[in-house]
């Protein structure tokens, strides 16, 4: 993506979910949304995307949208996965809004021993309902194209070797982390994780949750080509 149109995406008034950006049209929340909320004026600029890579520039039209530009396709992200202990209410629809920002692909929750909520039942549907709503607010908001996969939850015994664990003592080498669990608020039991779990660190403060999050995501995002660029940026 040149500068240019990164620029023009930017400059839009919005981005906005739609089935197919080739055909642009928008839910009635969104349309009320657009117009009525951001107060959209007849022939001003967004972004439509379909959450898989296709987007087009689309303007605003009098009953409905224009578009403004041939459907273009973001090359795909490479994966980033944050298995996340839940904490509650908005603290993890924080997390989770800003590891969108930050070009997380995948969000596992993860049970774990000392986790302080009962993440079953119509708690954790609802609870996932929010999650996958709040992230793809957020993906328009930063203007990635891609959604967030938010997965079931899964237990630790059922995470994949190759997943990281934050944890005090571990390793400042991120470089080659692309999936790391983060644990609850009282940290992770004795013997939850087997030894030869690769372990990383995140400091010598004690964070919380939703805080450590945020901060393996940057590293994890840091350590991928392009950070820092906004061509890069915009792919994500």
């Amino acid at each position: 993506m040149t500068q240019q149109e990164w620029s023009r995406r930017v400059a839009a008034l919005g981005q906005f979910r739609v089935a197919d950006p080739a055909f642009p049209a928008l839910s009635r929340d969104d349309d009320h949304h657009l117009r009525r909320v951001l107060r959209a004026s007849v022939g001003e600029e967004i972004v439509v995307t379909n959450g898989g890579g296709d987007w087009a520039f689309a303007t605003v039209g009098d009953a409905g949208l224009e578009r403004a530009s041939d459907v273009a396709v973001d090359p795909a992200p490479e994966p980033i996965t944050l298995y996340l202990a839940p904490v509650k209410g908005e603290r993890g629809e924080w997390a989770i809004a800003k590891a969108t920002e930050l070009g997380v692909t995948r969000v596992v929750p993860l049970v774990c021993a000392r986790l302080t909520v009962a993440f079953r039942g119509d708690y954790a549907t609802k609870t996932l309902a929010r999650w996958r709503r709040i992230s793809k607010e957020s993906a328009g908001q930063c203007r990635r194209t891609y959604d967030v996969l938010i997965d079931e939850p899964v237990k630790v015994v059922d995470v994949p070797d190759e997943v990281a664990v934050a944890d005090f003592g571990g390793t400042a080498a991120w470089a080659p982390v692309r999936a790391v669990a983060i644990g609850p608020e009282g940290g992770w039991a004795p013997g939850e994780w087997g030894e030869t779990r690769v372990r990383v660190g995140l400091g010598s403060s004690v964070l919380r949750a939703e805080t450590a999050a945020v901060a393996a995501a940057t590293l994890m995002a840091a350590a991928r080509d392009g950070w820092g660029s906004t061509a890069a940026a915009g792919n994500r």
